[in-house]
């Protein structure tokens, strides 16, 4: 906030020099400014606003507004609100960061079908309307088991649709263990809520039995649901419930079951063992329990497009998609695309193009490799400025696996003196953050942490560059 002063006759002759906004853009350097003509007028008027300011607070001497600073205003309102970022923090699925980073193939795919018109909706063997649902049936049942699929914009989305049309008006039982609440204060008693089916909690936050369910099921019973919970995790004294035991609870009872895994990973618990993640359960190993109904993300573990996906029973998938929700919830042909090409890679054993996956599985030698690499092109950094590879630990990120700790190595930027101006480690941050593509890591100890695990191959050039510069 501007502190105002008296106005002297000093101060009314600058601000009576002040350009005209008109006379500004006519000026050859401005003129020349490459930026929209509007972004270039905008940025005049803002430049001048300034300068006004600047000299009734007593922080200007002269009246001048450059082209430098017309163009630099003009390029901050031109510029992208969404961009690019580079991840330094080492979560892989980091959500402020967009979570997952789509593979080549599905940001080509996406290209391909958004630029121009395909047969989202439309039969071209029949000539006659098809669905969009039939695009991604085949692939994600080869690759889930499931009798039938159906896609929606994300999970929640799922889980409230699924609900709506297997539960509404009815009950539907959970353990209390598993009222989880998701990023954005979103929660499943919430949702439950809106989907009008009515909760009935059994069990208590650290143990629930099969005799809870079965005690709570009545005539108004429409629905077992288990929730993974993804997000945290409950150790000591507990008990729970495990899918297989409460299918069989639904059986003896003539109830379906419904699984939200919230990350849903298509690549096996064993095969998440053994690259140091704790092993959750796979959609395919989830529905070979027989539960009627599980719903998983897109954009988590899978590595594809924000999506919520509801994999099962043919019968509950026939439900959801008859539902009118359907139509709000439904996915664009973009989504579609992108989930296909990314399901698609899994089909053909190609893990190591899907960027996710590649980041969970990347071993400590190449990722100090990496380090290394940003070091040595750093070459001499500059004075005050000490830059040191270090051991550190990366997380999975967007609400999966909470307990999960990856070995990895990071570029850590300490400054020699904190107490010089400009040279904190958070001064540090914000330089990096400033950048054309800001560079996002973590401040720890009172260094700046780069953590190579999500450095992309192609981005070390440019967090090299980074830190040289500044």
């Amino acid at each position: 906030m501007v502190a105002w002063r008296p106005v002297n006759a000093q101060t009314k002759q600058l601000l009576r020099r002040l350009p005209k906004v008109d006379a500004l853009l006519r000026e050859s350097d401005v003129a020349a400014i490459a930026a929209p003509r509007w972004a270039v007028a905008e940025a005049a008027r803002r430049a001048i606003d300034r300068r006004r300011r600047q000299i009734l607070a007593g922080e200007a001497e002269r009246p001048d507004v450059t082209a430098a600073e017309v163009e630099a205003i003009a390029r901050d309102l031109v510029r992208p609100s969404l961009r690019r970022v580079i991840n330094a923090t080492g979560v892989v699925l980091h959500t402020n960061l967009g979570r997952a980073p789509l593979p080549e193939a599905a940001a080509d795919r996406v290209r391909e079908i958004a630029t121009g018109y395909s047969n989202l909706e439309y039969d071209v063997d029949g000539r006659s309307r098809g669905s969009r649902h039939a695009h991604l049936a085949g692939v994600l049942r080869d690759l889930t088991g499931a009798e039938d699929v159906a896609v929606v914009n994300n999970n929640a989305g799922a889980v409230l649709i699924a609900l709506s049309a297997l539960a509404a008006g009815r009950e539907v039982v959970v353990s209390r263990g598993e009222l989880v609440e998701i990023g954005g204060s979103f929660r499943i008693p919430d949702v439950m809520r809106l989907s009008g089916a009515r909760l009935v909690e059994v069990g208590t936050t650290n143990k629930t039995h099969a005799r809870d369910y079965t005690a709570a099921i009545c005539d108004d019973t429409a629905l077992l649901l288990k929730v993974h919970r993804s997000n945290f995790d409950v150790v000591g004294f507990t008990a729970e419930v495990e899918l297989d035991e409460l299918v069989a609870i639904g059986r003896a009872h003539g109830l379906p079951t419904m699984i939200d895994l919230g990350s849903g990973a298509l690549i096996t618990s064993a095969d998440q063992r053994a690259i140091g993640l704790p092993g959750e359960p796979s959609v395919r190993e989830a529905l070979a329990t027989g539960v009627d109904l599980a719903t998983f993300s897109g954009d988590k573990l899978l590595g594809g497009p924000q999506a919520g996906v509801l994999a099962g029973r043919a019968a509950a998938i026939s439900a959801v998609r008859a539902h009118p929700l359907m139509r709000a919830l439904r996915p664009d042909k973009m989504t579609i695309a992108a989930l296909e090409a990314t399901a698609s890679l899994y089909r053909d054993g190609a893990l190591d193009q899907i960027p996710a996956i590649a980041m969970l599985r990347a071993g400590a030698e190449q990722l100090r490799a990496r380090a290394d690499a940003i070091v040595a092109r750093v070459g001499e950094p500059p004075a005050w400025l000490a830059v040191a590879v270090r051991a550190c630990d990366s997380a999975v990120g967007g609400g999966a696996m909470p307990r999960a700790a990856l070995p990895s190595w990071a570029v850590a930027l300490r400054p020699r003196d904190p107490d010089r101006p400009g040279c904190s480690a958070g001064a540090i941050d914000r330089k990096l953050r400033a950048r054309p593509v800001p560079i996002v890591g973590r401040i720890a100890d009172d260094e700046v942490w780069l953590d190579v695990r999500t450095v992309r191959d192609a981005e070390v050039a440019s967090v090299a560059d980074a830190i040289r510069s500044l």
